[in-house]
């Protein structure tokens, strides 16, 4: 493991910080699309199953609003899902002009798949931390991302 120290011994300065977390950011880009691509899914198309899983059926407006795309593209991104039978497309309930999108019983195996590695994940990475050391943690990259954010708004990647 690299030291937190510069090459001086001196603690780790903001910019050796922020090194880090790209470099954090390349091994879990990695990680992620190599999990997705094991699966025969983009990092797209996994985005789109993983809010469906987190947020329930959605419209495929709110679900273009909730992933930052054009509503074309994720109209390009559900055709695939629903031709791999993971999603199920139907008249909403209340609103005759909109279509609700919902995982369908293979979309959700494999989100549950998706999780259970995330959780295994999870597990292995912080299984030696305290629940305080854990907590900082969280802590400190919640304040980071909020950051990032107001740099950029969108909050997009």
């Amino acid at each position: 493991m690299k030291s937190l120290h510069d090459m001086s011994g001196r603690p780790a300065s903001a910019s050796v910080s922020l090194d880090r977390l790209f470099e954090l950011a390349e091994v879990l880009g990695a990680m992620m699309q190599r999990g997705v691509a094991e699966r025969g899914l983009t990092t797209a198309r996994a985005g789109v199953l993983w809010a469906l899983f987190h947020e329930g059926p959605m419209t495929q407006r709110a679900l273009a609003g909730r992933l930052g795309v054009t509503p074309r593209n994720v109209t390009g991104l559900l055709d695939a899902l629903q031709e791999d039978g993971l999603v199920v497309r139907q008249a909403h309930p209340t609103d005759r002009r909109a279509t609700l999108v919902s995982l369908s019983a293979e979309g959700r195996t494999l989100t549950a798949e998706l999780r259970g590695g995330r959780d295994g994940l999870a597990a292995s990475l912080f299984a030696d931390m305290t629940p305080d050391q854990l907590d900082a943690f969280t802590t400190s990259l919640a304040q980071v991302i909020e950051r990032l954010k107001a740099v950029d708004p969108t909050g997009q990647p």
